[in-house]
């Protein structure tokens, strides 16, 4: 065997024991490791109490696919309206873009629901079973009647808190009170339970054992987001200048030629994907601080600055630029474009929001006969027209054509419609055979409440005359 496959052989190997090695994280404290709490505090509340809450005798949000209906507090939106889902997904891809630009990845670092759900079950499994040392401890013990319990103990909790998020992921679907009923009564739906289990897994495997490999080896986040850093993007660096050669030193003797690190590895024990900053920067890293904040303390304790392993740019680090010039680098030109784009499309689509019309209106051709003659020689088309009515509260409204002489409904004019409901009539339209040129003639079907006349919405379409007998 050549030594250039043995080599391959071997770093394969190492790869594969990289995936399967467990990481045993420690717990941290420090303004970092505050502020990603705070957002796992924030966007928990959000995700399970938005189900619970009521808007006019419903549920406040809540996508009834089977009604093709989605409820967002008093707005209610319809598949026609996916463009606001398109202004949404630009919106965030354009906020990622922006984050990532000025301080890499910090979506992943505080705000992923993957790195939120690691942070929840590795709380629990440190109530449970203890510190990172008495967890390694525990692992390697032989099984016992303690170490049984306490792995039901952590597992059932997972597992309770898993199933509880998948309930909730399909409480945005099915009113989520009325679902509960059905769990309690085993009634419940085949879909919801395929859903509510499906949800439930991923939580529990993702968040429970995968972890850092979903960051690692799943996420694709991971592979590109090095396009979007430059060189004044801030990152979490580690400062050689400042800190090797590394090792410990005592305070009586100073630091013998020595750098600030004192190779405590505890940047290394606090890591969620278990990198070694240290070495420089790697795609591993999800950008959430604890290193920082570690090593701040450990500075503190050893009586050096702080900001050994701290946010930094390439620039910056090269430089020896002071915060405020790190700063100034901050509104540059890609920066700039990111922004701008990013709030042109919220101004963009809040406006739209704001002047959308509650009612919406499609009108098709009755495809059977292009027109008819009915009595005295009129020429009668007949449309299908499907009426939205979007709007919580009912409403009457009126129908009405335009665009040619002598036009006129010969059906009720008048449609009453509930809240948030839709409709399709039938419309017959009539006009003289001399009102408009042999076939195809443009008209205007408008319809408007009758409460309110600046309701309204129109839609074009045509009116056919047959050519006139000689």
């Amino acid at each position: 065997m050549s030594s250039s496959t043995a080599s391959g052989g071997r770093q394969q190997e190492n790869m594969l024991l990289e995936v399967r090695r467990k990481v045993y994280m420690r717990s941290v404290t420090g303004l970092f490791a505050k502020w990603r709490w705070i957002l796992v505090w924030f966007t928990q509340v959000l995700f399970y109490g938005l189900p619970w809450l009521s808007w006019n005798d419903r549920q406040a949000v809540l996508f009834d696919l089977g009604a093709r209906k989605f409820h967002i507090f008093g707005l209610i939106l319809y598949p026609q309206d996916f463009i606001y889902l398109t202004a949404l997904l630009i919106i965030s891809a354009m906020s990622l873009f922006l984050f990532t630009a000025v301080a890499g990845r910090l979506w992943c670092g505080f705000a992923c629901p993957q790195t939120v759900y690691t942070e929840i079950f590795m709380w629990i499994e440190r109530k449970i079973e203890g510190d990172r040392s008495r967890r390694m401890k525990l692992d390697r013990a032989p099984m016992s009647a303690h170490k049984l319990r306490l792995k039901a103990a952590k597992h059932a909790a997972w597992i309770a808190f898993a199933l509880w998020t998948g309930i909730t992921f399909v409480g945005y679907f099915t009113p989520i009170r009325d679902m509960l009923g059905q769990i309690v009564s085993l009634s419940l739906g085949p879909w919801q339970m395929f859903w509510i289990v499906f949800y439930g897994f991923a939580t529990y495997g993702n968040a429970g054992f995968l972890r850092e490999q979903v960051c690692k080896y799943m996420c694709p986040y991971a592979r590109f987001q090095g396009v979007m850093f430059d060189n004044d993007t801030l990152v979490i660096t580690y400062d050689p200048l400042r800190g090797e050669p590394r090792g410990a030193r005592s305070k009586k003797k100073g630091s013998e030629g020595k750098g600030d690190c004192v190779d405590c590895s505890l940047c290394v024990q606090v890591c969620p994907t278990g990198i070694d900053i240290r070495d420089g920067q790697q795609y591993e890293c999800i950008g959430c601080a604890a290193c920082i904040d570690a090593c701040d303390q450990v500075m503190e304790k050893v009586g050096s600055p702080k900001g050994l392993i701290r946010y930094d740019t390439l620039n910056g680090m090269q430089n020896g630029w002071s915060r405020m010039q790190l700063l100034k680098r901050v509104f540059r030109p890609r920066i700039l474009i990111y922004t701008v784009i990013l709030w042109s499309v919220i101004g963009v689509l809040i406006g739209h929001i704001a002047t959308r019309m509650p009612v919406k209106l499609d009108v098709m051709r009755d495809r059977g006969a292009l027109s008819r003659e009915v009595k005295n020689g009129v020429i009668e088309n007949v449309y299908r027209v499907n009426l939205i009515n979007s709007a919580e509260q009912d409403r009457t409204f009126r129908i009405s054509v335009n665009g040619l002489p002598t036009l006129a409904i010969d059906t009720d004019e008048n449609i009453d419609m509930a809240a948030a409901s839709t409709r399709t009539v039938a419309l017959r339209v009539r006009a003289e055979p001399d009102a408009g040129k042999a076939g195809s003639n443009p008209i205007q079907i408008v319809v408007e409440a009758v409460d309110d006349p600046s309701i309204h919405e129109s839609a074009k379409t045509s009116f056919f005359l047959p050519e006139p007998l000689e």
